[in-house]
């Protein structure tokens, strides 16, 4: 989290936890630094537990098998490791600012589900409900979840999922009025289970709006692509952008060109770079490898850079990375009608972009045209030259292409940068057509499963968190979260906080956004914006 050394006393607090969450080597470390210390409680402290870790390292590497890891093994960690942890762990254990483990019902083992299973099966009881038995035995041999087959309209399907004692019901299949129908039985059967319901109806979404449907919250896939595609036309360059602190904070992920030449940015140690204001760069990764940015650190070719800035600082990133991207997007063709096309060009539309809007489909093209006036609506196919040469394609600031299938997606887009497009922006409907758009030199590739992903996901974590974004598929996280007045971390300087293998890049106080320096304080009720890998991200709830 900070870059300067452990203090002793931190590091007590963090090996425990780290010890409780099963992270033996880094509790090690950590408990050695204890070891220095001039408290012969500490000192104590740390011999009696380097002890227990040695052992716990000797079973893992002897072959002792693991089971996978939840939110609720600390208490077992705490009843092996005894009365080492002291008093002050207990009362802090006993307390229980965390949430237990969440007894958790997912409906729909689709590609959404598994995005929402794939995220919280390590810390949470997850019971997987879906008609396809297939795709409920392949999740339940990849994790350790419950399933149950069956139609989830049902009270018996319900209930033998477990409704009553469910903490939380995230609908989401592809089946629109499944979703509603379990929502509503979800509402009968229970009393205190919170419900997050999947829909592509704008009608739906304004009824819950108008609190005519009885549910927590509605999710639109089409809604949640839409904003995230205007996010990234804001900043063209961008590979995957997402705005927190109501837009006053904006992460921002770039690819460095391969030809990238040195330059105020890139090839400089970052303590020598000219780096934006009121920005912070979070993770380096080059090839598989995470690096947690010192000032020594260079940005090189080839690298992905994560960024968390204001706005204006966003954009100057993109200009300093870029590829000859424009800085305004305002001319947008988009390629696909139906549900997800139109919701894109009407969010862009509404932001003030000249959009054009292109489908095969006669009725398709004229219900879109009616709908949306202030667009220009043609009925041609994406991959008719002439169309492209006929009406001046090429000199479109970009192009979104939102058609069924990948493959056409993928052809389309690559003739639009054969005709001059100069940013393009693909759906992926297969999670594993996301690379092969990038290798086929699309500019941005989507999954809009992935997206809405996101927001399910944000209702399983610690209740303090306020946002959720990730990165690289779920390899990494972005979280809006509240330190608590009795974190171990409040009223510290930046530079003696513990590696916790994040970064904090801004902080919310008082209205205000701040990005920290290492001279800076972390203060409780400081709402930060914080990087960290998604394996680690219920541990950076707890320590904080």
């Amino acid at each position: 989290m900070g870059h300067g050394p452990v203090v002793p006393k931190s590091a007590r607090a963090f090996a425990e936890l780290l010890l409780a969450e099963g992270e033996l080597e880094e509790a090690a470390g950590d408990l050695d630094v204890a070891m220095t210390s001039d408290d012969p409680a500490l000192v104590a402290f740390a011999q009696c537990n380097r002890a227990l870790v040695r052992r716990r390292l000797g079973r893992r590497e002897a072959g002792v098998r693991r089971l996978p890891r939840r939110r609720r093994e600390p208490e077992a960690a705490r009843a092996e490791l005894g009365p080492c942890l002291g008093t002050a762990s207990r009362a802090r254990g006993s307390r229980g600012p965390y949430p237990a483990a969440m007894r958790i019902i997912v409906l729909g083992a689709g590609n959404v589900g598994r995005a929402v299973v794939d995220a919280l099966h390590a810390e949470h009881e997850l019971t997987l409900i879906d008609i396809d038995e297939d795709r409920l035995t392949r999740l339940a041999d990849r994790y350790d979840v419950r399933t149950v087959a069956g139609n989830a309209t049902t009270k018996r399907i319900m209930r033998e999922a477990g409704i009553e004692k469910a903490d939380l019901l995230i609908a989401c299949s592809p089946r629109e009025e499944a979703n509603l129908v379990s929502a509503m039985l979800a509402r009968k059967l229970s009393r205190t289970v919170r419900v997050i319901v999947r829909t592509s109806s704008v009608e739906y979404l304004d009824a819950w709006r108008e609190r005519e449907i009885d549910v927590d919250f509605m999710v639109s896939s089409e809604l949640e692509t839409a904003n995230a595609i205007s996010g990234l036309i804001g900043i063209p360059a961008a590979r995957q952008t997402d705005v927190f602190a109501d837009g006053k904070v904006q992460i921002v992920e770039f690819d460095v060109p391969d030809e990238a030449a040195a330059g105020p940015v890139i090839g400089k140690p970052l303590r020598e770079a000219a780096i934006p204001g009121d920005s912070k760069v979070v993770a380096i990764i080059r090839g598989d490898e995470l690096t947690l940015p010192r000032g020594s650190e260079t940005i090189d070719p080839g690298d992905k850079v994560v960024i968390i800035a204001a706005p204006e600082s966003a954009r100057a990133w993109s200009r300093q990375i870029g590829r000859g991207h424009q800085d305004v997007v305002d001319d947008l063709v988009v390629f696909g009608a139906g549900q997800m096309g139109s919701t894109i060009a009407r969010v862009l539309l509404h932001r003030g972009v000249r959009v054009r809007l292109v489908d095969s489909d006669h009725q398709r093209a004229t219900e879109a045209a009616e709908a949306l006036p202030e667009a220009r609506v043609f009925c041609a196919h994406a991959f008719d030259p002439e169309f492209f040469e006929r009406e001046r394609i090429g000199r479109a600031a970009a192009a979104v292409f939102c058609l069924n299938d990948d493959a056409k997606n993928l052809y389309a887009a690559v003739l639009a940068r054969v005709y001059g497009v100069r940013l393009t922006i693909t759906l992926a409907h297969d999670p594993g057509a996301v690379s092969v758009y990038e290798r086929g030199g699309v500019d941005v590739a989507i999954n809009p499963r992935q997206v809405i992903a996101e927001e399910f996901v944000r209702f399983a974590h610690d209740p303090r968190i306020r946002q959720i974004a990730m990165l690289e598929g779920d390899r990494f996280e972005i979280l809006d979260l509240t330190v608590r007045p009795e974190s171990e971390l409040a009223n510290r300087r930046f530079d003696d906080l513990p590696q916790t293998g994040s970064v904090i890049g801004a902080i919310i106080r008082n209205g205000r956004v701040l990005f920290p320096h290492g001279s800076d304080q972390l203060l409780a009720g400081d709402r930060v914006i914080i990087f960290v890998e998604s394996r680690r991200a219920a541990l950076v709830e707890k320590v904080l």
